[in-house]
């Protein structure tokens, strides 16, 4: 269905501001070539209106403010008009899903309209692509909600991800296993390539189509891929050990606040170590090593403690898309080797920084084991707890029982917070204040619960966006108090224990 087939659909510009702004937009990736991207029209969606709005990054984009009044760029975010000089277009790429290859896959619901200030723009959910699938390339206001929510949550978190511009939806009907109205989200970041798009073009034994795409990813963002070449497979073993070092960071950190990524195969994995695609992704509660958050995953593949070792068999996969440019196997095997070493660094880093240290020693892995071992045996609350150490560590005092309480083994919380002080012996009063302080900017007070998401989501299908908006306020600043938003940084309802997501989601 072409744009000018439903035009009548479509509702006439509001008298507001009907300028569409000037903006330098580029192609870089589009420019690779018809191999890469498939030109394409959105599909338009009727009487479009503003969900959520992301003011900073429009800044950084170099759109114009205010822009909530401006009807051109309600239109271009929503997939109905097309901005001067954008190239909208979709990608191909294949994967591994659910451990197993899928084959040729692509942008199936998602349209690229070129780079801004160095950074890609996406609309999510704009209708149909060539790599649809039979599906019909929209997004739902509930899952456009949950994915603009979480980008700028992990964003405000320091966890490297892939951001969110805005939202756009309308009452248009979109099925799912109910009937929801359709949504486009627009996401922003240096690039969208992903693990699968290597493993696309070397299953299909195109190697030159390969290497141009190696070379873009190195030319564009590892530049240092190419110092000190010495032959010419050198550079391709440099962005595998580099991607796995930025892989093995983002998947520490996921681990460090407890977030469930849900449905990591290889085509969500990005080659820049972004958190792409949020589908049934959850941050933890009850602290369950074993947490499987994606009601579509019935063998727990993805379960929360097994997330370092998908990651790991992932860029296994990525290697062994980048062997026909890499003449050396045992090179390219060393370079995927080091996540053994990145991750656990990386981790202890992590908790390090959770416990108050600035730096990660030896002696502080067995406190780190036994808080993990004691939360995971009562079901602690994850986020709760680290913040209630966090405060705790002002005074070290163990009569103060605002952590032990969070324990029915009263004897265990005990030993663990006597452990805690006596790493912490030589600290007197200021040293005290200095460790809670570094605490508190390490462990979350909010997080983008579950609960709080179906909150936001339930006011938003009733056009009531305040909840949303108060919301992104607070995740856009976690470790800051909030008081008047207190009951978000509380104990999950019972109620949210209900709550499914999948890969609809």
């Amino acid at each position: 269905m072409t744009p000018s087939s439903t035009a009548n659909r479509v509702s006439a510009p509001h008298p507001q501001n009907t300028n569409v702004p000037e903006l330098a937009w580029k192609q870089r990736y589009a420019s690779l070539g018809p191999d890469f991207v498939v030109a394409l029209s959105p599909t338009p969606l009727p009487e479009p209106y503003w969900v959520a709005r992301n003011r900073p990054l429009a800044s950084a984009l170099g759109l114009p403010q205010p822009w909530g009044s401006n009807d051109a760029l309600l239109q271009t975010f929503t997939g109905n008009t097309a901005p001067a000089g954008a190239a909208q277009s979709a990608s191909v790429y294949s994967g591994h899903q659910f451990g197993v290859w899928a084959g040729q896959l692509g942008d199936g619901r998602a349209c690229s309209l070129g780079e801004l200030q160095g950074l890609e723009v996406q609309l999510k959910g704009a209708g149909p692509t060539p790599f649809s699938r039979r599906g019909d390339g929209r997004a739902v206001l509930r899952s456009s909600i949950r994915e603009f929510l979480c980008s700028e949550a992990m964003h405000a978190l320091g966890v490297p991800t892939t951001r969110a511009l805005c939202i756009t939806g309308s009452d248009a009907p979109v099925w799912r296993e109910e009937r929801e109205t359709a949504a486009v989200v627009t996401r922003v970041a240096q690039s969208f390539v992903r693990f699968g798009h290597f493993e696309h073009f070397s299953h299909g034994q195109q190697h030159g189509k390969l290497k141009t795409l190696a070379d873009y990813v190195i030319d564009h963002f590892y530049p240092t891929c190419r110092e000190h070449v010495g032959d010419g497979a050198q550079p391709y073993v440099a962005l595998l050990a580099q991607v796995t070092q930025r892989t093995a960071e983002m998947v520490a950190h996921w681990q460090s606040v407890g977030f469930c990524h849900g449905v990591m195969n290889t085509d969500n994995m990005s080659i820049l170590g972004l958190t792409l695609d949020y589908g049934p992704f959850q941050f933890l509660d009850a602290y369950d090593p074993a947490h499987i958050c994606n009601h579509s995953d019935t063998q727990g593949r993805y379960a929360f403690y097994k997330q370092p070792n998908v990651a790991y068999w992932n860029l296994y996969c990525l290697g062994q898309a980048l062997m026909p440019l890499i003449d050396d196997q045992e090179q390219a095997i060393a370079a995927l080797e080091t996540f053994k070493t990145h991750y656990p660094q990386a981790l202890a880093t992590r908790f390090a920084a959770k416990l108050g240290f600035s730096q990660a020693h030896d002696t502080q892995r067995p406190l780190i084991e036994m808080a993990l071992k004691l939360m995971a045996q009562d079901r602690v609350d994850f986020t709760i707890f680290w913040r209630h150490l966090s405060h705790w560590a002002a005074g070290m005092d163990l009569a103060d029982a605002r952590v032990r309480d969070l324990f029915m083994d009263r004897a265990g919380a005990d030993a663990l917070l006597q452990a805690f002080r006596a790493l912490h012996a030589q600290d007197d009063t200021d040293a005290r204040a200095a460790v809670s302080t570094r605490m508190l900017r390490a462990n979350p007070k909010y997080v983008l619960r579950n609960h709080l998401g179906e909150l936001a989501i339930r006011a938003a299908k009733a056009k009531d966006f305040s909840v949303l908006q108060a919301l992104q306020t607070v995740l856009e600043d976690p470790f800051d108090e909030h008081p008047d938003h207190e009951a978000w940084a509380g104990f999950a309802p019972d109620w949210a224990a209900g709550i499914e997501i999948s890969c609809s989601s």
